[in-house]
């Protein structure tokens, strides 16, 4: 089985989008007989996130942690339990790629595997802005980016490295880098893709909205 990990908080406005494109990818494997679940971790939502998701059908589990360490490593325990072997995590404010499971399963078999990301929107950024990230980012195969919106992983993997830090940030490089401790082989593939919000005002300190606003600076 694969599972689907979303943590989200207050994510109404980009959450019909994110599950949109993921059943759209579901349905890119549905003649391969693959079970697919996706949990979506609700971490203190005051929003009407509950609400989409119920109306979706789609599996959640609530919490207050408050941390996208702690939803992520809640999600992933809760979807190992019940048979998964495949770990495949995005972000609520993301869109998967059509192929985004296709892919993954053409690079079995595989320990860890990081895609890469586009970002949805470019008006709100100047263009020397975007030169600066176009000229950083590696848009290629073999590239060295981590996201946490587009990471996926054996479980065996993941539970023998302890899983995710209970950080509010990084905590998807802190995974990498135990992966990188344990000799886990990593498959840094731009065929594995995601859209992701460009929005300046994330859900996470330090995490892309801050280096987006540093290339403002």
């Amino acid at each position: 089985m694969i599972g689907i990990v979303i943590p989200a908080h207050n994510e109404e406005t980009d959450l019909p989008a994110c599950l949109h494109a993921m059943q759209i990818a579901i349905d890119e494997i549905g003649s391969l007989a693959i079970d697919v679940r996706i949990l979506v971790v609700l971490d203190n939502c005051t929003d009407q996130s509950l609400n989409i998701i119920q109306q979706a059908g789609i599996d959640y589990l609530q919490c207050d942690a408050q941390c996208v360490g702690i939803a992520r490593d809640l999600g992933i325990r809760q979807l190992i339990a019940t048979g998964a072997q495949w770990i495949a995590c995005t972000d609520a404010d993301s869109r998967v790629d059509r192929y985004w499971l296709q892919q993954q399963l053409q690079h079995q078999p595989a320990d860890v595997i990081c895609g890469v990301i586009e970002l949805d929107c470019w008006q709100h950024l100047s263009q020397t802005a975007r030169k600066k990230y176009l000229s950083h980012y590696q848009d290629r195969m073999d590239h060295r980016h981590i996201h946490g919106a587009n990471l996926s992983f054996s479980a065996a993997a993941y539970l023998q490295v302890g899983g995710f830090e209970a950080l509010t940030c990084h905590e998807d490089v802190g995974l990498i880098q135990r992966f990188l401790d344990f000799e886990y082989q990593i498959i840094w593939s731009n065929l594995v893709r995601v859209t992701t919000s460009s929005r300046l005002n994330a859900r996470a300190p330090n995490g892309l909205s801050s280096f987006l606003k540093q290339l403002e600076a």
